[in-house]
């Protein structure tokens, strides 16, 4: 195989907050404004130009408000009879006169209305969209869209094949970027298209019983290296985003392109498949300009933006397609429960710097080669954790799927004077000497096998005072089972028979924020060879434990239903657990074993429902 697709996706917001500047400026709104509906429906035309000037189609989401412009609606007819793009539907842009009235609220975000009004909003938009156009949508999408949400859609209009489900990582940090307004906190999602699962619309399904009966796309196409560390919002396949990173040159954004190449590059690492989505309104591209822009470069660089993908066509290097026509085309060419994986690397500074992502059906991960191939982010798919979002519910606003590792969140390798945070790496011993592997920088190289998926971190050159070694790392994702096989091989040692000491552990905490969450209850546990088990109850007493000769370690959250062990495929391993207190909470778990050159650890990570 080798596709790369792309889904063009306008939406004609006729009241975007960006071009009514009366509203930004503290003065009252007006819903009905017809200079900013007049301008909004300007640019929509001009971006439906732009595409089809580029040879490309679009599909046009439909928002509430521009299901009661008769002209919109009318140009949406014309799109589709003279260029085939597709009209779907979309949860944005309810910030309008009908609506309000309607349904008596100022919300304008569908995934944080309580359900009885989702269920309303569904039914009022679909049967509004069916009197307009003669037919229902089989697109439609928000920034987010809980299992909840989705499977009433999939049950009471079964003809929704595809839907914008999530944004990708805009979390908490979008959240602080955006001075502390922007309540769209759904971090732990698929960077690309997934089978959403109906428990948890952030997860992949697993089988028939588990799928939606949808594809999901997420809002944007990320830089997947770029947000680790950086606000997401600002690297993107828009304009916008770019232009708000301050990462542009004068008129022009050549970062654009690296992006769309580096997900050109994607094929590399999924069978030859890669996708890219852009989706816009046209708000960012007011006559007042936005983001210290004036109009003219807006408009250029979402000329120059289209005109590359126009060029890749042209080449039959790209295929654009309608969403739905891409959902058919995904159910029939891609499996359901992934994997899939990406192997990127900076594009922004053009370092040696690389990250490495992989999800499928038990787990999502990412794996930060600059600090020595550790993963900084785990969250645990296999667990479905039902966590519907919007008012009146426990999550409210906090749509994200939680982690057992975030390093940017909780701390990561080294924090002040308590150690680490959460992280799974490696440390090495030697005399009294500790080294841990990230704080090591690396790269990375990409590999398969049957029913595997292989990273190869570089060996890493670890000086003790009287040796030198180099240690190598491999990660085998086997696929869909919840398991990490991790190899810690010493590949070359100014001294072949000493042997250092190997610590291979995992610190782990649970949360979708920076702020930490109660961790009592937890259980750890060190399982020994003849069956015997030392296990406590976590409550902050800072208590440890460890033993030779272990079957396994393991760890059990039950605040996210998930059970991770450690299980050591040599013989005579050690074990341990640690507790943690309040200024460190975190559990820990790990295996230890002494190797010298040309020996490994070889250790089992896996993730599980805890039953």
């Amino acid at each position: 195989m080798d596709k790369f697709i792309l889904n063009l996706i306008h939406r004609p917001e006729l009241i975007p907050e960006y071009i009514d500047t009366d509203a930004q400026s503290g003065k009252s709104e007006e819903l009905s404004k017809k200079e900013v509906v007049t301008e909004s429906l300007d640019i929509f035309r001009l971006q439906q130009q732009i595409a089809h000037d580029n040879g490309l189609k679009t599909t046009i989401q439909m928002t509430y408000a521009s299901l009661f412009n008769e002209e919109c609606c009318e140009l949406a007819r014309q799109y589709n009879k003279e260029y085939g793009d597709e009209i779907g539907h979309t949860f944005l842009g309810v910030n309008c006169k009908e609506f309000r009235e309607k349904h008596k609220s100022k919300e304008l975000a569908m995934w944080l209305f309580p359900m009885d009004m989702k269920i309303k909003i569904v039914e009022d938009s679909f049967e509004r969209f069916k009197d307009v156009f003669g037919f229902y949508p089989t697109s439609t999408g928000s920034y987010f869209m809980d299992a909840e949400l989705i499977n009433h859609i999939k049950e009471k209009y079964p003809m929704v094949e595809i839907a914008v489900a999530t944004c990708f990582e805009e979390g908490p940090k979008v959240f602080r970027h955006a001075n502390y307004s922007w309540y769209t906190l759904m971090d732990g999602s698929p960077w690309t298209a997934w089978v959403p699962s109906k428990k948890n619309s952030h997860a992949i399904a697993e089988n028939d019983e588990d799928d939606s009966g949808i594809v999901a796309v997420p809002h944007l196409s990320r830089d997947l290296l770029a947000l680790m560390d950086n606000s997401g919002d600002m690297f993107g396949t828009h304009p916008q985003n770019i232009i708000r990173g301050l990462i542009y040159e004068g008129d022009r954004l050549p970062y654009m392109y690296n992006l769309v190449d580096q997900y050109q590059v994607m094929k590399k690492f999924n069978k030859g498949f890669s996708y890219n989505l852009v989706y816009v309104g046209p708000g960012w591209m007011g006559k007042a300009g936005r983001w210290e822009c004036e109009y003219r470069v807006l408009k250029k660089s979402y000329e120059d933006f289209l005109a590359y993908y126009g060029l890749l066509k042209q080449e039959g290097k790209i295929e654009d397609m309608g969403m739905t026509e891409f959902a058919k085309w995904f159910r029939k060419n891609q499996p359901r429960s992934g994997p899939i994986c990406g192997l990127w690397k900076d594009i922004v500074f053009g370092t040696k710097n690389q990250a490495f992502w992989y999800a499928d059906s038990q787990f999502r991960v990412q794996i930060d080669l600059k600090q020595g191939g550790a993963i900084t982010d785990l969250r645990p798919y296999a667990s479905k954790l039902t966590r519907p979002c919007g008012a009146g519910t426990a999550a409210n606003q906090d749509a994200s799927y939680p982690f057992i590792v975030q390093s940017r969140y909780r701390a990561g390798a080294f924090t002040h004077y308590a150690g680490e945070g959460a992280i799974k790496s490696c440390k090495v011993r030697y005399k009294g000497e500790e080294i841990d592997l990230s704080s090591c920088r690396s790269t990375g190289q990409y590999s398969e096998a049957q029913g595997c998926r292989i990273l190869t971190v570089k060996p890493v050159e670890i000086e003790f005072n009287d040796l030198s070694i180099k240690l190598q790392t491999t990660y085998t994702f086997k696929e869909n089972t919840g398991e990490i096989i991790i190899s810690r091989k010493i590949v070359d040692s100014t001294s072949p028979q000493t042997k250092i000491e190997v610590d291979e552990f995992l610190t782990s905490c649970w949360g979708t924020t920076e702020y930490p969450e109660d961790m009592t209850g937890c259980l750890l546990a060190v399982v020994g060879k003849d069956g015997s088990r030392n296990e406590l109850s976590y409550d902050y007493r800072c208590r440890e434990f460890g033993a030779e000769n272990i079957n396994h370690v393991e760890a059990i959250i039950p605040q996210v239903q998930t059970k991770v062990s450690l299980t050591p495929e040599n013989d005579n391993c050690g074990g341990y657990y640690e507790e943690g207190y309040s200024f460190a909470p975190n559990l820990k778990i790990g295996i230890t074993k002494s190797i010298e050159l040309n020996q490994e650890l070889i250790t089992c990570l896996k993730v599980e429902q805890a039953k």
